[in-house]
């Protein structure tokens, strides 16, 4: 049915536990995966009375997105290699996740997005909305949603 999968993850608890689900369902169905992660971008520091400054450099918070990346997708690298799912991973700078989300999995040629159903809670996730209901709302591509 499915062939290819894109699973986005934040390494948030939700998300992992729906990693491990795309993987069980990945080795089912026979569809290998490709594992997801939208690096923030630098943040633009305001400047003038009552501001914070951001002793970060943007190569620094670079390093430091890129050393994430790396440790969040090469667990579920080593969860799909575990369950002989072939598996590929994505890492893009982008502050808008649920485009880079569609983008990668258009870009890679994937069939399918699977999906935690939010990552954010409480306030914040009132106030932000969830990433997996806009990606619900824009993609062409199917989503199956884990909660």
């Amino acid at each position: 049915m499915f062939k290819h999968i894109l699973v986005p993850t934040d390494g948030s608890q939700l998300s992992t536990e729906a990693v491990k689900q795309a993987v069980d369902f990945a080795a089912a169905s026979g569809a290998r995966v490709t594992f997801f992660y939208a690096k923030p971008e630098y943040p633009i520091a305001f400047f003038g009375e009552g501001a914070l400054i951001d002793p970060t450099t943007p190569e620094k918070f670079a390093e430091m997105a890129d050393k994430q990346a790396a440790t969040i997708l090469g667990a579920c690298v080593k969860l799909a290699e575990g369950s002989n799912v072939p598996c590929a991973s994505l890492a893009v700078t982008s502050d808008i996740p649920f485009e880079a989300v569609i983008a990668g999995a258009d870009g890679a040629g994937c069939d399918l997005i699977f999906m935690a159903s939010h990552g954010r809670r409480g306030f914040s996730g009132l106030l932000l909305g969830s990433e997996t209901q806009k990606v619900l709302t824009h993609s062409k591509i199917p989503v199956l949603v884990y909660r």
